[in-house]
């Protein structure tokens, strides 16, 4: 047999598998956005049987036998068929010591870790996740165990698994990095920095006015309505299922519309991604296979760097003040620019600004590291939460729902946190190498969001599945990964934004 018919024969597999992962992925979708309380815990039973199919299709004997052939003699492959079927390969090599009651067990207690933190976090109460949470930790370090291939540590073990090749000595450096010149310049603004008016982001705008606002973002940002859903959940987040099936989901409080617009610009970000990958690379079973801070560049470049902007902001003010029933029309697009970019220390992930927002990332790095690692247990996570928010940030935290109870992915994912921070620093250097192709600011500014997209899709969602970060990078910007393009443009954006000496 050819390895054509070979690979011919194991996608036909990979027919059946991923069309049982999407099952799992729609299911989890109405788990976190629909789903009524009383449901959650018969949803996360739904998901844990049909991964029992997943894993033991996955397992069948001729799918290891096809893939290990495959992997072991590529000739007569394109490109991104062997990509695709070395992704594979790790997944399973990953996977292929777990017993199928292992890993039912794992995705049970996972389903009902999600199902405790909601009425945690309602309850703002990390008692009551406590012990879900550390049966996730201990399932999560058996797991790693039991793998054939094991890095220094637990952790970078699971660090691997998201940023393939990264290290945790490597973001070590580039976190200390991180500290060394962002705790200096917020505390030169809270001593030098002008004042900030800030007072009209509170005024009410109302859901429907807010939903309607959102899908106007998502159409700027260039996005197909008709493969396209939006909804709420607690915790907004995007999933796909093809390229033809994105959701995006966000959340909406009804005295601060800023949340829902930087919300809804950083999940448009992936579902961007998601729509525009080439198609061969979805026939080929090889999309997706991005590392995650490739993924969150995107997302954090239309929130931030985008979103963000004086020319964005000076663009979307007309129709916020039409979407919003005219309630800002007193406020300058100058006032607003200023408003959405104040840099001050906040207790909340999500609603940080673009300067601290590393910070939120570093306290969660290091204490994942620490627990994942065995270094700490999971009793001890809420005090010391705290302790690096006073450190770091000099703040108090009131209770558990704006301390360690804010984010979802402890229910399960344990090395993805560091992917935002790395996704900033990307996404300033891509804007370095956008700039010497088009003035980007000035095409944002008259609204030519599709210039911007456009120029996306050709250099970075072309090959970023089928790329590593490092032959990413240089294929994009001409260059390896450095840092200081990002740490350069916070300090010149937040000095002349608090006219700074």
């Amino acid at each position: 047999m050819t390895n054509q018919k070979k690979r011919k024969a194991l996608f036909e597999k990979l027919e059946e598998i991923e069309a049982y992962a999407r099952c799992i992925g729609k299911v989890q979708f109405d788990m976190e956005c629909c789903a009524p309380p009383e449901g959650l815990e018969q949803a996360g039973e739904d998901m844990a049987i049909l991964g029992k199919r997943v894993f033991a299709l996955t397992h069948d004997p001729d799918y290891i036998r096809l893939l290990t052939e495959l992997h072991e003699n590529h000739e007569g492959l394109t490109p991104v068929q062997v990509s695709a079927v070395e992704h594979l390969w790790e997944d399973y090599a990953r996977e292929k010591n777990l017993t199928p009651a292992f890993a039912y067990e794992c995705d049970l207690a996972a389903n009902k870790a999600y199902a405790d933190w909601l009425k945690a976090k309602q309850a703002k109460d990390f008692s009551l996740f406590r012990d879900s949470f550390a049966a996730v930790i201990a399932n999560t370090r058996k797991a790693v165990s039991l793998r054939d291939e094991q890095k220094a540590t637990v952790y970078d073990t699971l660090l691997d698994d998201y940023e393939k090749g990264l290290t945790a000595e490597q973001l070590d450096g580039f976190f200390a990095a991180l500290k060394a010149r962002v705790l200096p310049l917020v505390k030169r603004i809270q001593a030098e920095g002008k004042p900030i008016r800030t007072d009209f982001l509170s005024r009410p705008v109302s859901i429907p006015q807010q939903e309607a606002f959102s899908r106007w973002l998502l159409e700027q940002e260039g996005l197909r309505k008709s493969a396209l859903v939006l909804m709420t959940t607690e915790h907004p987040f995007t999933d796909h299922y093809g390229p033809h099936d994105v959701r995006v989901t966000t959340h909406f409080y009804e005295d601060s519309f800023v949340s829902n617009i930087f919300s809804t610009l950083h999940e448009g970000g992936h579902a961007l991604f998601m729509q525009n990958e080439p198609m061969e690379f979805y026939e080929n079973h090889a999309a997706d296979r991005m590392t995650s801070s490739m993924h969150e560049c995107i997302s954090r470049f239309y929130e931030n760097i985008v979103g963000r902007s004086e020319a964005f902001i000076n663009y979307m003010t007309p129709a916020l003040r039409r979407y919003s029933g005219n309630i800002f029309d007193d406020i300058t697009p100058r006032e607003l620019f200023e408003a959405v970019n104040v840099a001050e220390p906040n207790l909340v992930r999500m609603e940080a600004d673009e300067l601290t927002y590393g910070i939120h990332i570093m306290i969660r790095y290091e204490l994942e590291k620490a627990f994942v690692n065995g270094e700490i247990t999971a009793d001890q996570v809420p005090a010391l939460w705290n302790a690096k928010y006073k450190e770091y940030l000099g703040l108090d935290v009131p209770d558990d729902e704006k301390g360690c109870l804010q984010d979802m992915h402890w229910t399960q994912m344990y090395g993805y946190f560091p992917s935002y921070a790395l996704g900033n620093a990307y996404g300033a250097q891509i804007l370095r190498a956008m700039q010497k192709d088009f003035d980007v600011f000035a095409a944002i500014e008259q609204g030519e969001l599709k210039k911007v997209s456009g120029w996306l899709t050709e250099k970075v969602f072309s090959i970023a599945s089928v790329s590593t970060v490092d032959e990413w990078l240089k294929a994009v910007t001409g260059e390896g990964f450095n840092v200081n393009y990002y740490l350069d443009y916070l300090e010149e954006k937040f000095t002349k934004l608090y006219e700074l000496a």
